[in-house]
């Protein structure tokens, strides 16, 4: 059992299982996050990540399994009794009120007095920087802002898990983008420990320390947002996460510091060994924007490829590529716009050449 004041292993849940019936929502769940971590719960729509958030809240009870907090189970506790708030996507802000008594609401229905309730409030106004907004209602206040009220609402009552369902789902893109950052300063300031679910992949990204990524109510792959992008643990994660270019092909070559696949393509090299059996089928994951694109052929001596230009989309930042390799299959490429007066040669029906270093593959065997 975790250490009460350990800051590793704070909240833990241990093979947590959730039934509708005959359905599996969750399937023996295994999480440990520490204290004052941002903690992101990543999938698809029904992957139980929704469900899984709820039992930790206490809106669902587990069909087996244990949440612990600091030691303590809270498994069978009831959402009040917990140190747990959550925030939902829709914020849940009362209408009637303004924005000073959305805030003071939770703290008043505790009995604290008047003048903690007052101090408390000011303390949340002043952390989301929304004290001259104090008198105005929900209406009156753009979606960032009413995001930032339900966080402080959310946080008023201090407690040791912040749950956050779709934190910034109803806003646009580019506010979205923008509050991303204003969130996160916001809650390490206040220290509270976070999980958070999205779907969002660029959001879990950016927000969270660690993701978990699920499908069907279990948990592929636990790791920082550069470890679930750059080291996937599968097929589904490398597809999930980002954009991929998988090469199916068998295993021809495998030692401790390298392998290689014969693929449609031809044969791909890989700078990390996979201790497999030669021949066993195995797939290749390459980002796209590892891969390099000509119309000239470079001077390298193995990942080197040919195609056809079929597809070209500028997306200002940088251009993507569709090319149809030799094998008849297609990839992406994307090319970074690093000068505003930079472009390419390659256009529609060009033949090209196209290539990555050993280190930008990844082996995965399922």
């Amino acid at each position: 059992m975790a250490d009460v004041g350990s800051k590793k292993d704070y909240l833990v849940t241990e093979k947590l299982v959730k039934r509708f019936d005959e359905a599996l929502a969750v399937d023996e769940v295994n999480l440990s996050i520490s204290k004052g971590e941002i903690f992101a719960l990543l999938g698809s729509s029904g992957c139980g990540k929704s469900t899984l958030l709820r039992m930790l809240a206490g809106f669902e009870t587990p069909s087996s399994g244990r949440i612990l907090l600091g030691g303590q189970d809270v498994a069978n506790l009831a959402p009040y009794e917990r140190p747990f708030n959550m925030m939902f996507q829709s914020y849940a802000l009362f209408p009637h009120l303004d924005i000073w008594e959305n805030i003071a609401f939770g703290l008043k229905r505790e009995g604290l007095p008047k003048s903690d309730i007052k101090q408390r409030v000011g303390e949340m106004l002043d952390l989301v920087q929304l004290g001259a907004y104090a008198k105005r209602k929900p209406h009156q206040l753009s979606g960032g802002q009413q995001q930032r009220v339900a966080l402080a609402r959310s946080l008023a009552k201090n407690p040791k898990v912040l749950l956050l369902d779709e934190p910034l789902g109803a806003l646009d893109k580019k506010l979205r983008e923008q509050t991303q950052f204003e969130l996160v300063n916001i809650i390490e300031k206040v220290g509270v420990t976070c999980v958070m679910v999205t779907h969002d992949q660029e959001e879990a990204m950016t927000m969270a320390g660690r993701i978990a990524v699920m499908s069907k109510g279990r948990v592929l792959q636990v790791g920082s947002p550069e470890e679930v992008y750059e080291h996937p643990a599968n097929r589904f994660v490398a597809d999930f996460i980002g954009n991929v270019n998988l090469f199916d092909g068998k295993l021809s070559i495998d030692q401790p510091d390298r392998c290689a696949a014969q693929t449609g393509i031809g044969e791909i090299h890989v700078g990390h060994g996979v201790s497999g059996a030669l021949h066993m089928p195995v797939a290749i994951a390459v980002r796209p924007e590892k891969i390099e694109i000509s119309k000239e052929r470079p001077d390298v001596d193995h990942n080197l490829f040919t195609g056809k230009v079929k597809e070209i989309a500028y997306f200002g930042a940088h251009n993507t590529f569709i090319v149809v390799a030799s094998d008849g299959s297609k990839l992406k490429i994307t090319e970074a716009n690093t000068s505003r007066h930079e472009l390419s040669n390659i256009t529609w029906e060009d033949d090209v050449f196209f290539w990555w270093h050993d280190s930008a593959g990844i082996v995965l065997r399922d």
